[in-house]
């Protein structure tokens, strides 16, 4: 008892982490049991597995950290099912568990991690090859261990959960629900990102913008189930026409923003090279637009003649991101007046 009271008062006031908490304790069990194996496991029964978290192993038995197994295979809940914490002969008590017979489990102890509303968060094991006389002193101290680590994973897992939350909220204020691009607020972020880059570099910026001709037309006249396809077909495509370096997202209803680092000049004529640039990347994401798209929803399919494309080439220490994204804008708007003119 003084080798389990002294563990626990220099562990429990350092620890700052499961794990901190956790090895100590695992060693202790080890030392108290006699078993090659102690582990932590985590429990979720939505998906049906057991993990081990963090294991201590002293002898030929190895339970490795990381092993997924089916909860429906573990004796854990075979354990938990029957009430029963103990056995020293796995084979016969349990003999249909494959993973107790994988690992060559013969003697095995385990108490439930709950929750304060007694819901099965993990379990706390001990487990060995060899036959393992019980001992009176082992399975107290689970039940010591379960409820001091049971605080402390359903804190952590609290934490994951929140974690993963503030991530889900964080992708969706930046996303564009229909498409999955960058929304509006999201691209101009990376736009001040590159453009912040291409000056530390030396380079020059690409900025476009796409606007899709006859989008209302078609919202009007197919419904805007129709439109949302199209909007979705656009955007993948663009997305294949780009590099991975370069960023894209949605800004508005039917238009598309385009942001890109420029190649470094090749020559004493940078000016020639940017604008040759701007050419490539404007021809590149008109074509990519052009093309049939399924529809979907029974509405069958269109064949898009393909958007209207503005791209610029700018220094970014000469104009901020509102002026170059104005400018190509601009040069959007005239490749659509010349293409409404070739339409006439």
């Amino acid at each position: 008892m003084d080798q389990i009271l002294s563990v626990l008062s220099t562990t429990i006031p350092k620890a700052q982490t499961l794990e901190q908490l956790t090895r100590p304790l695992l060693t202790l069990l080890s030392q108290v049991t006699g078993m090659e194996s102690t582990y932590l496991t985590t429990i979720d029964t939505n998906a049906g597995i057991q993990r081990v978290e963090f294991a201590r192993n002293v002898g030929d038995m190895v339970i490795p950290e990381g092993l997924v197994v089916p909860w429906t295979d573990t004796l854990c809940k075979r354990a938990l099912d029957e009430n029963r914490m103990y056995s020293d002969n796995v084979a016969e008590c349990w003999s249909d568990s494959e993973a107790a017979a994988a690992l060559g489990i013969k003697t095995y102890v385990s108490a439930p991690i709950r929750s304060q509303d007694g819901q099965v968060l993990g379990t706390v094991c001990a487990a060995s090859s060899a036959q393992v006389a019980r001992s009176s002193e082992v399975e107290p101290l689970l039940m010591l261990l379960s409820g001091l680590l049971g605080y402390s994973l359903e804190r952590g897992l609290l934490v994951e959960r929140l974690q993963a939350a503030n991530a889900e909220l964080t992708k969706l204020a930046l996303t564009d629900p229909l498409t999955g691009l960058s929304n509006r607020r999201a691209i101009l972020k990376d736009a001040a990102r590159l453009f912040a880059l291409a000056q530390r570099e030396n380079r020059h910026i690409l900025v476009g913008v796409i606007d899709l001709d006859g989008f209302k037309l078609i919202n009007d006249t197919r419904g805007h189930l129709a439109g949302d396809e199209l909007l979705r077909g656009i955007a993948n495509q663009l997305q294949r026409c780009l590099r991975t370096s370069d960023t894209i997202g949605r800004t508005g209803g039917d238009e598309f923003m385009v942001i890109a680092l420029g190649t470094p000049s090749g020559h004493s004529e940078p000016e020639k090279d940017m604008g040759h640039e701007a050419e490539l990347l404007q021809d590149r994401l008109s074509k990519a637009t052009i093309g049939r798209y399924e529809l979907g929803h029974g509405l069958g399919d269109i064949q898009y003649t393909g958007a209207s494309v503005g791209v610029v080439a700018v220094i970014p220490n000469s104009m901020t991101v509102d002026e170059a994204t104005k400018l190509a804008d601009t040069e959007m708007y005239k490749v659509k007046q010349q293409r409404k003119c070739h339409r006439l």
